[in-house]
């Protein structure tokens, strides 16, 4: 197989998901764990603050920023290898933002 730029991202891609699934199985389960929680914590604050906040956009954009503002923190402290509690901080995150983008396409439809 000819190494092109596309063989280059598909070999990137399916080497950074095969990190991610295979391993210890503790390591998988705090992985699936924090992805839930995240997802449970938004749509847990989505509901609440939705009584309390008149306008939900303002509050998820702010939620989204809080979640940004966690990658730009890892940039700057992880420059080499990423420490576990990262990788569980970023799947925690991921579920958080899937839940809010969810959440939208409910409130739009």
């Amino acid at each position: 197989m000819q190494r092109t730029r596309l063989s280059k991202v598909q070999n990137g891609a399916g080497r950074i998901f095969l990190e991610g699934v295979v391993g210890p199985w503790w390591l998988t389960s705090l992985r699936l764990i924090a992805l839930l929680f995240g997802f449970f914590s938004a749509s847990v604050l989505a509901g609440s603050l939705s009584n309390v906040v008149p306008t939900r956009t303002i509050t998820a954009l702010i939620a989204l920023g809080v979640c940004e503002l966690l990658v730009l923190f890892r940039q700057i402290f992880c420059k080499n290898s990423v420490p576990l509690h990262w990788r569980l901080l970023d799947n925690l995150r991921i579920g958080f933002v899937y839940s809010v983008i969810l959440e939208a396409f409910k409130v739009g439809s």
